[in-house]
């Protein structure tokens, strides 16, 4: 979230590890999908010795709906960087191994929303696949009940045995039972519950079946599973001091996380109506510096401590109530819900039949059961397919097939640049006027490329001339603009920011005229947009040559 959350993101960006070391969070993200690459290829090498050619792999990134363009191109940025890395190996036989792709073969390299992935996927399930928590008997999770997942998958080999020369047989084949009772214009939510995030999207069914509409732009917030995880490191620094648990996650970093994968044990097993309490082991090292930090044990601190609900085993555990974890779901659950009704309540959204809950988090029985509780008197049918935790994944390999699938989205903000338009009066404010030459001019418009919430289809470009201001210029570097509002008039508009810019790389002009009639350096450039991808992609022409020109949008040199 932290590369999501920085207003000013930038290539330098560093990230702090719990002990307060600092490192470049390019380096760190580049570092990670090196190593996800190479196991890749080690998969690959053993599956299907064929496809080892670098150019012949198409990489899928996943990332959050919600995150920025910033953010995105981060993840670019540092797929790149692994791969300039890789012509550092001292063996040449291991360069494809360590980099993603480069700069040449940036197509190569696909960003999909998470969200998305998860909806490709999900529209190619069938019944046998999902679980309707609708029909469920209250509080009980889809995978937290081993008997009623053993009954599922003994009807699910049943209707595989019948179906096995079914054309719908294979989930790739043709779109799957779920949607037998569907129609093109029919609609329904993802809410993708993470680590990190919940990220919500509306999409329609189009006709034909195999491909889809957005209807809402991406929404949610930082409520993930990761949430739970704060809520639990918040409960022992009231039992042992905010100071302490600080320290130690500082000085003892492989013993804290020791301790959260205690904890996230026991977070799994966790449920609306269970029982028996949970018991949390607690490293050696964690009682020990405790002792000498404090000068007491552990078991005297939860004695003197005001909470209640967590008490010291026998057998050198914490003993937690079922109520104590109940409440550090609370804040986190609330906040999902809370972001999905929000959604419904929206009028673009109207008339969704079915709720899609996926991600790792949407694994947890305390959710399953608090989003039904909370969305079943709408006569939303909440689903949840089986393999829930690897619905991103495999959505994403169908993203990775078929980029278009997804036909239409709505732009998340408003862009735009700053330019000058004729003054007047009555019109434009008096401080806008500018007099240059005899003619009077308003500064600061902000020309609208798209807006905010606006609908753009895949491949949909918004086109733009420029010229460069003088003779032989070799670069125009053009300021973006965003904000949040629609109806924004001027670049100084409180909300309205810089976000990025547009930069021309030009080849060096010929001598003479152009065809077009214009005198040298005042060649006009023509730019192409489009806002209707997972990414802002650009191109531009050199109208005197017809040659392509090398542009870029840059979200992080802000």
């Amino acid at each position: 979230m932290k590369i999501h959350s920085i207003t000013d993101l930038t290539l330098k960006t560093q990230l702090e590890a719990v002990n307060g070391k600092k490192m470049p969070a390019l380096e760190v993200f580049a570092h990670a999908l090196r190593f996800f690459k190479e196991h890749a290829l080690q998969e690959l090498r053993e599956q299907c010795p064929s496809l080892l050619e670098k150019d012949t792999v198409r990489w899928v990134l996943t990332v959050p709906a919600i995150w920025k363009q910033p953010a995105k191109q981060f993840m670019r940025e540092a797929a790149y960087l692994c791969d300039a890395w890789s012509m550092m190996l001292p063996n040449p036989a291991n360069h494809h191994q360590a980099g993603l792709v480069s700069r040449e073969d940036a197509e190569q390299l696909l960003i999909a929303l998470e969200p998305e992935a998860a909806s490709v996927y999900c529209r190619k399930l069938r019944l046998h696949q999902l679980v309707d928590l609708s029909s469920r008997a209250p509080g009980r999770g889809c995978l937290g009940e081993r008997r009623s997942i053993d009954s599922s998958f003994r009807q699910a080999r049943e209707q595989l045995r019948r179906s096995r020369h079914s054309r719908t047989f294979l989930v790739e084949s043709g779109v799957g039972e779920l949607w037998a009772d569907m129609q093109a214009g029919d609609r329904y939510v993802v809410a993708d519950c993470g680590g990190g995030t919940v990220d919500l999207t509306v999409h329609q069914l189009e006709q034909p079946h195999g491909t889809l509409k957005e209807l809402y732009k991406a929404s949610g917030g930082p409520c993930g599973a990761v949430g739970v995880d704060l809520a639990f490191e918040q409960l022992l620094g009231r039992i042992f001091g905010e100071d302490f648990i600080t320290t130690f996650k500082r000085q003892r970093p492989a013993a804290w996380v020791d301790l959260t994968i205690a904890f996230e044990a026991r977070k799994r097993t966790a449920g609306p109506h269970r029982t028996g309490a949970l018991n949390i082991s607690l490293p050696f090292s964690f009682i020990d510096f405790y002792r000498k930090q404090g000068g007491h044990n552990v078991e005297t601190a939860l004695r003197k401590s005001s909470v209640n609900f967590v008490k010291w085993s026998s057998h050198g555990m914490l003993r937690m109530s079922c109520e104590a974890m109940n409440e550090l779901f609370q804040p986190t659950v609330s906040g999902i819900i809370q972001h999905i009704e929000a959604l419904l309540e929206r009028p673009e959204v109207q008339g969704v039949k079915l709720l899609f809950l996926v991600g790792g988090f949407a694994e947890s029985a305390m959710l399953q059961h608090a989003v039904q509780a909370a969305l079943g008197a709408r006569g939303l049918r909440v689903v949840v397919p089986h393999d829930v935790a690897l619905t991103i994944l495999k959505g994403a390999v169908l993203f990775g097939q078929a980029p278009g699938v997804v036909r239409v989205r709505r732009s998340p903000l408003t862009y735009g640049v700053g330019v000058l338009n004729r003054f007047v009066a009555g019109v434009h404010p008096p401080d806008k006027l500018l007099v240059r030459d005899g003619r009077r001019w308003c500064t600061d418009v902000f020309e609208r490329f798209v807006a905010a919430e606006q609908s753009v289809a895949l491949g949909e470009e918004v086109r733009r001339s420029y010229c460069p201001a003088r003779p032989g210029q070799r670069r125009v570097l053009i300021n973006l603009y965003c904000c949040a509002a629609e109806d924004a008039r001027f670049i100084t508009d409180p909300g309205v920011r810089k976000c990025g810019a547009l930069s021309l790389e030009l080849e060096p002009a010929e001598g003479g005229p152009d065809a077009a009639g214009m005198p040298p350096g005042r060649r006009e450039i023509r730019a192409a947009m489009q806002f209707g991808d997972t990414e802002i992609k650009v191109t531009a022409v050199d109208v005197s040559t017809n040659r392509s020109v090398r542009a870029a949008i840059d979200f992080l040199s802000n």
